[in-house]
């Protein structure tokens, strides 16, 4: 599968170090605002041992129809801004390319435009695509089904420098129906990401925690995107939609002690 990767910061490095690892992916090349970097082969910046030849190109230089066309692929990853979807993704979805984006802080209007390009294409939209956190958010609305009179509280921990209150709680609190105003932030040193729901019972105390160690961990969760949404039909989907399938491979009544 050829995939190509809108993005190249701190984190859309990370990404695509885990993507050009992983043999079962091809990445094809990466986009960029700037104009540094321009035709580096991305395995060689990253000193990553790949016999693959991805490519960094400046936005500049292309159009989204020419790049498609030249170097066609079977997915984009965006890991760019909130306009990068603006783009690439009317030329994307007309050629049936996937797309796995994973910008946190899209507007309405965005978020109407990605549902419309969804018509066409599959399209997966995750503000925080690790596995972990989106296995947790399925838990935690699991166990306020089976106990809705307990006490919940989100804590979100980054580092010192995020100012604004973290999208991915917000998330959380939005599936747990829980005002964000209420969200507990801690910001100190370099945490790259904490996120805790705290279940208070009478008699006992539940804590659900995920913990992003390396930005590699969104590169695991594109991975688990990509070849989970490539074979699907014309859509909208959220990492949940891709993950739930796997809860339903347990049988409720293995579970009986006969």
């Amino acid at each position: 599968m050829k995939v190509g990767l809108f993005g190249f910061g701190r984190t859309g490095k990370a990404v695509a170090s885990v993507l050009l690892l992983n043999k079962s992916v091809h990445l094809a090349w990466v986009i960029r605002k700037s104009n540094t970097l321009q035709h580096r082969s991305v395995p060689e910046f990253l000193g990553v041992d790949s016999d693959e030849p991805g490519l960094i190109f400046s936005k500049n230089e292309w159009t989204a129809a020419r790049l498609l066309d030249e170097k066609p692929v079977d997915a984009i990853i965006d890991f760019s801004a909130v306009d990068g979807i603006e783009f690439y993704g009317h030329e994307a979805a007309k050629r049936n390319v996937a797309i796995v984006t994973a910008i946190s802080s899209y507007s309405d209007e965005q978020i109407a435009l990605i549902k419309q390009l969804a018509e066409l294409t599959r399209i997966l939209w995750s503000p925080n695509i690790t596995i972990g956190i989106n296995f947790l958010i399925i838990a935690a609305k699991v166990l306020k089904q089976i106990a809705p009179y307990t006490d919940i509280e989100i804590i979100e921990e980054h580092f010192k420098d995020k100012k604004e209150v973290s999208g991915t709680a917000k998330i959380i609190a939005h599936n747990l129906d829980i005002d964000p105003e209420l969200i507990k932030t801690v910001r100190a040193g370099g945490i790259v990401g904490r996120h805790e729901i705290l279940f208070g019972f009478p008699y006992q105390t539940v804590r659900l925690t995920h913990e992003s160690i390396t930005r590699e961990a969104f590169g695991n969760g594109v991975l688990f995107a990509v070849t989970n949404l490539i074979d699907k039909k014309q859509g909208f989907y959220t990492m949940e939609n891709l993950l739930l399938p796997y809860f339903n491979q347990f049988d409720p009544a293995s579970a009986c002690v006969c």
